[in-house]
């Protein structure tokens, strides 16, 4: 087979499989406009996608396409994708031991850390599992690489591949895009040291380093001059290493304006307006829309909400919050945990302040794409209030989306509130008397202010799309 001139390599991969009645697979093309911008270019460069099967559908289709090309027997619209079975087990601890329950809390800051984490001798066979997830990744990057190809990495998962890519293939030109935060090196070093430096080197293996912030690049430099003892250049954004000089930059990505309009333009999420208008009745509304992830926050924003109908009772009866939440990462017990804690203060809220007309939480715990585009459509106010984000995009669809003039309640730790700062009205995560105070600011802001801040927030959010997201960072390669 030809060689790829662009390799996008990605924890998941732009098809998702499911069993249909038969016996059958059938496969869509998911991951929302990140996926498809990323797609969209993608498609019209000679590109293979690398990805890994996260589920026994996932591997079945693996197994039947040759060579696991699933563009050998599936219409891609001539998308390449190559999707590795790897094993259960060194998939179960790379991803979830490792990635998921160890990188990702330590990039969000949210161990309890008087008792969390212990890394002893299973964090060593998972940290195994985590070098043997990426090397078998950039086993097949380097088999589909053209000369002097272009190959762009997403995220913690994958934080190895770029040195081990270099060690095989120096004519490659390497790209590594981290969607989450970076920790400054004070919590950083709660890391073993040596997965720390291996972390920082595997990534010190691309070329051109991305982040959503530069509050996370000067993290990362941070780290690099703290645990490398690397030259950084802080003005410049740069860390020589290693014989090499590596550029870090800050590339924000935007809503996909056409992606979010067309989705919207759906006959469900009209069917899902109807039902949530319905719903509402004549009641201002306050929406949220999240994964069930600890950084999202869930429980401070509810309380927040509890304490807006404490502080104002008029609003009892005049509005109400929506928050719908998405699954996530069942498999990790500190989410399942923390869903229990989500529901149980939902609860809480409505046997406080319920009447027979009235329900002041409606929360509801499913992934329902059409409901969220319906909810952004009709909210009054956005609550985006995560402790800490790398990017946050739901900050940025709601105003694109909304027909209210809706007023963007925003986290001052979340990466977008960099640039929709000065139109959000921005909180302290962990204060929840202040965001009651915000919420109620946002219930009762002038028609005029709220239209000039969400049309300011509107344009901002589409600044960046996927595809010219993506397409910048190829051009970072030279």
């Amino acid at each position: 087979m030809d060689k790829a001139q662009l390799l996008i390599a990605s924890n998941r991969g732009p098809v998702s499989f499911t069993t249909a009645a038969d016996g059958s697979l059938e496969h869509r093309r998911g991951g929302g406009g990140l996926v498809s911008g990323m797609s969209s270019v993608a498609t019209e460069i000679d590109a293979l996608w690398v990805c890994a099967a996260l589920s026994d559908v996932d591997r079945r289709a693996a197994a039947e396409a040759p060579q696991a090309r699933l563009d050998q027997i599936y219409d891609l619209d001539g998308m390449r994708v190559h999707m590795l079975d790897i094993a259960e087990e060194t998939l179960s601890g790379a991803y979830t031991g490792v990635a998921n329950s160890a990188l990702w809390f330590v990039q969000h800051m949210l161990y309890d850390t008087p008792n969390k984490p212990s890394f002893g001798s299973e964090f060593r066979e998972q940290w195994e599992d985590y070098r043997a997830y990426n090397d078998a990744f950039a086993e097949a990057l380097v088999s589909g690489a053209a000369e002097g190809a272009r190959v762009a990495v997403q995220d913690y998962h994958l934080a190895l591949v770029p040195r081990i890519l270099r060690s095989r293939r120096p004519d490659l030109r390497i790209a590594h895009f981290s969607h989450t935060p970076w920790a400054p090196p004070e919590y950083f070093r709660v890391l073993p040291n040596q997965v720390a430096r291996e972390l920082l080197e595997g990534m010190l293996g691309a070329d051109r380093l991305g982040f959503h912030s530069p509050r996370w690049v000067e993290a990362f430099l941070r780290c690099c001059a703290d645990v490398l003892r690397a030259k950084v250049d802080m003005e410049r954004c740069t860390v020589e290493y290693g014989g090499r000089v590596v550029s870090v930059g800050v590339h924000a990505l935007g809503a996909d304006e056409d992606v979010l309009r067309e989705s919207a333009s759906e006959p469900a999420v009209a069917d899902r307006r109807r039902t949530l208008s319905e719903l509402a009745g004549d009641t201002k509304l306050i929406v949220r829309v999240d994964r069930t992830e600890l950084s999202k926050n869930i429980v401070r924003g509810l309380e927040s909400y509890r304490e807006l109908l404490r502080a104002h009772p008029e609003w009892r009866g005049r509005v109400t919050h929506l928050a719908f939440a998405y699954p996530s990462r069942g498999d990790v017990p500190e989410y399942r945990a923390y869903t229990e804690s989500v529901l149980r203060t939902a609860q809480e809220i409505n046997e406080e302040f319920s009447t027979p007309e009235w329900t002041p939480v409606v929360l509801e715990v499913n992934d329902d794409y059409p409901r969220s585009l319906a909810s952004f459509q009709l909210a009054d106010v956005l609550l985006v209030n995560p402790i800490r984000d790398g990017m946050n995009l739901v900050a940025k669809e709601g105003p694109v989306l909304s027909e209210r003039d809706s007023v963007l309640v925003l986290s001052r730790e979340a990466g977008a509130a960099d640039e929709l700062g000065q139109d959000a009205l921005l909180v302290n995560p962990y204060d929840t008397v202040e965001t009651a105070q915000a919420l109620h600011q946002a219930l009762t802001m002038p028609e005029t202010e709220r239209r000039e801040r969400r049309e300011r927030l509107a344009e901002a959010s589409v600044a960046l799309p996927p595809r010219r997201w993506f397409q910048e960072q190829l051009r970072s390669l030279g």
